[in-house]
């Protein structure tokens, strides 16, 4: 029996689509109080696959570190759990009673989520709870490189959130997953917010159907180390962050910008920490690496280790290499390492001073258009201050690792493993995307100014004048009288309706 894969995964995404509307109604009867039990049922059964999802995810993707995404699910299970707790998010979740307001939280709806290959796991189980806790449906789309981990994770949180008392079909999964089918996701009537992380080929797509878009990605981001800087701190907080899960978590920093004056002190330092310098010729073998002729990713160069991919380069380097660091002058087209590398490799640029390197940083964020997270370690804050008015991004970090830093982890930003990449027009938000970033705020006012007052000062800012500059009392009070009559005419109208 022949079966049309692609007409198969649009009939499921319009069963899946259409189910979820109507669970979701459903769900938007509960209370916060409910909504946070499953919550929380969500969490305690997934935090007991941690180990075994992690090592399945590595082995599926083969990207990155399996240590390192099971700390990822933990944080997501444990950390972000604990964030969550007390949070308010639908029904009343702001007051104002000396000026009588009231803002109400009202979740979206449907939302189809989908996710990257590089952190499948965390990102659909973090994408879960936020989307439960704000009363949400989510439909995901797996990604096909990473859809055994993912569908495997899918599954054990939809069974314990059902049975904690989840509508069917509020979580659930297109099992036959073709371009055509998570498009048809996308552009159903049911939808109404898409969430793409990390699979930025989907984007184009997303945004003709016309919906909200949060897109969250990754991008080229910058590390500016500053002369004021502790030297020693920041480069032991980029070696970290960039081998964590090999340099494939947003936020990750994919270059060094220098102060001149302290250039030699950074690079004996970056030394003594692991860090290989390559000749040109070696950066040159590399580079041809990483991408295809016509611009795509070479498979195997992605979340692989920097032993790794010194072998592969036929680059002599210790065994207990932690980062490859090819120095460069300028940001180009043709250089790879002007791109993103997803990989514990780092591009090294030297500027004469704040002014420069501020202008270098700009380069590189802008190259691939995502101006993402920016991270600058100072100990100047009036430098500081000018790179947060002047940078083109999302984010910006402070003397913090750029992984940790950007993720919460490090810095008070809310903890989360989706990060916004709104600022250069890609999707609605650049936030460290949260559970609020899944409702609209219903606002109140009671009415507190009367119309006899509004009439008033309608008399004082409307003076009709004669020829000669001043006001013409007949005008005046003609103009009054109409008000006066419009506004009883209103009256009566919302008497009648209050009646009625």
């Amino acid at each position: 029996m022949i079966v049309d894969n692609d007409l198969l995964s649009i009939q499921q995404a319009r069963i899946l689509a259409e189910n979820a509307k109507m669970a979701q109604r459903a769900l938007a009867t509960f209370t916060q109080e409910q909504l946070d039990g499953i919550v929380e049922s969500i969490a305690d059964a997934v935090e007991h696959h941690a180990d075994a999802l992690a090592v399945m995810s590595r082995e599926e993707t083969d990207y990155g570190r399996w240590q390192d995404k099971q700390l990822k699910i933990r944080f997501v299970c444990g950390h972000i759990r604990q964030q969550l707790r007390g949070m308010r998010c639908i029904g009343i979740i702001g007051e104002d009673r000396d000026r009588h307001l009231m803002d109400v939280g009202v979740p979206v709806g449907v939302i189809v989520a989908l996710c990257p290959s590089t952190s499948p796991v965390s990102t659909a189980i973090y994408t879960t709870l936020i989307a439960i806790k704000s009363g949400n449906a989510v439909i995901f789309s797996p990604h096909p490189r990473a859809s055994k981990s993912m569908t495997r994770v899918l599954d054990i949180m939809i069974e314990a959130a059902q049975s904690h008392g989840l509508p069917e079909g509020c979580l659930s999964y297109l099992e036959t997953v073709t371009k055509t089918g998570t498009e048809e996701l996308m552009n159903h009537a049911a939808t109404s917010l898409i969430m793409i992380s990390g699979v930025p080929g989907m984007l184009k797509a997303a945004h003709a159907a016309g919906k909200p878009v949060i897109f969250g990605g990754t991008g080229n981001g910058p590390a500016f180390i500053e002369r004021t800087a502790d030297i020693r701190q920041a480069v032991r907080d980029i070696i970290r962050s960039k081998t964590f899960d090999n340099g494939i978590a947003p936020g990750a920093e994919q270059s060094i910008v220098v102060d001149s004056c302290i250039a030699q002190e950074v690079r004996r330092v970056l030394q003594e920490c692991g860090a290989y310098f390559m000749t040109e010729e070696e950066s040159l073998r590399l580079g041809e690496l990483f991408f295809c002729p016509d611009g795509r990713r070479r498979t195997g160069m992605v979340g692989v280790s920097a032993a790794a991919l010194a072998r592969k380069a036929g680059i002599t380097a210790p065994r207990d290499v932690t980062v490859l660091v090819a120095e460069r002058k300028y940001v180009s087209e043709a250089d790879p390492y002007s791109r993103e590398l997803l990989s514990p490799v780092l591009a090294f640029y030297v500027e004469d001073d704040w002014m420069h390197a501020c202008e270098k940083c700009i380069e590189l964020l802008l190259h691939e258009r995502n101006a993402h997270t920016l991270v600058i370690h100072s100990g100047d804050a009036e430098v500081i201050r000018q790179f947060a008015l002047k940078k083109p991004v999302g984010r910006m970090l402070v003397n913090t690792p750029g992984t940790l830093g950007g993720m919460g982890a490090t810095t008070n930003l809310f903890p989360s493993m989706i990060l916004g990449s709104g600022s250069a027009g890609f999707g609605i938000t650049s936030d460290n995307v949260s559970p609020l970033n899944f409702i609209y705020t219903r606002k109140v006012g009671y009415g507190e100014k009367y119309m006899d007052g509004m009439a008033a000062a309608a008399s004082e800012t409307e003076q009709p004048r004669k020829e000669n500059g001043m006001p013409d009392e007949h005008s005046n009070t003609s103009t009054m009288q109409t008000i006066q009559q419009i506004l009883a005419e209103a009256i009566k109208v919302m008497n009648g309706s209050a009646d009625r």
